[in-house]
């Protein structure tokens, strides 16, 4: 299974593409789009939509899981967070790529084992399942990478769920 894990933001949007095969998960790519404040923010938006259309023709995803809006007291930051997320999530839809959403209680607790995780225990999690020797940076990537690894942690229950119910 092939997962593109997305941390949306205007200024910065994580991506990580994440192997799954025999139990054992690969990064294969990582990174962040970058936007800046000079920019409109339909050009910030399009840039964030056309990077992750790339992606999504350079390689064939099972899925894109998006981590979903945290919402904080500054509404115009969570508004923007909003708007890249729209577009993530279109880019995903435009692609043909099945969408799913997590929250981010839900990816610490996939990929740490505890839902009220800090950032350096999902990274230092991240880097243990994915064999790698430091956290990838910005923080966004390492934020994308652990979306990806929370799809295929609930993607692995719920196959064997879905398996238990048909015997």
């Amino acid at each position: 299974m092939l997962v593109l894990g997305v941390d949306p933001g205007l200024a910065m949007t994580g991506f990580g593409v994440v192997e799954s095969s025999g139990g054992r998960e690969r990064l294969v790519e990582c990174g962040c789009i970058t936007t800046t404040a000079a920019q409109d923010t339909p050009a910030r938006l399009d840039t964030i939509y056309s990077r992750l259309l790339l992606l999504a023709r350079r390689y064939n995803f099972q899925a894109m899981a998006v981590e979903k809006i945290f919402f904080n007291r500054n509404t115009a930051s969570a508004l923007q967070v909003g708007e890249a997320r729209g577009v993530a999530v279109l880019a995903g839809c435009h692609a043909g790529i099945n969408v799913f959403e997590y929250t981010p209680l839900q990816v610490k607790q996939a990929v740490a084992g505890y839902g009220r995780a800090d950032k350096e225990q999902v990274q230092r999690m991240v880097c243990l399942l994915l064999g790698l020797s430091r956290a990838p940076s910005p923080d966004d990537t390492a934020d994308a990478l652990a979306v990806a690894l929370c799809h295929i942690n609930g993607s692995g229950r719920r196959t064997a769920l879905e398996r238990s119910h048909r015997v």
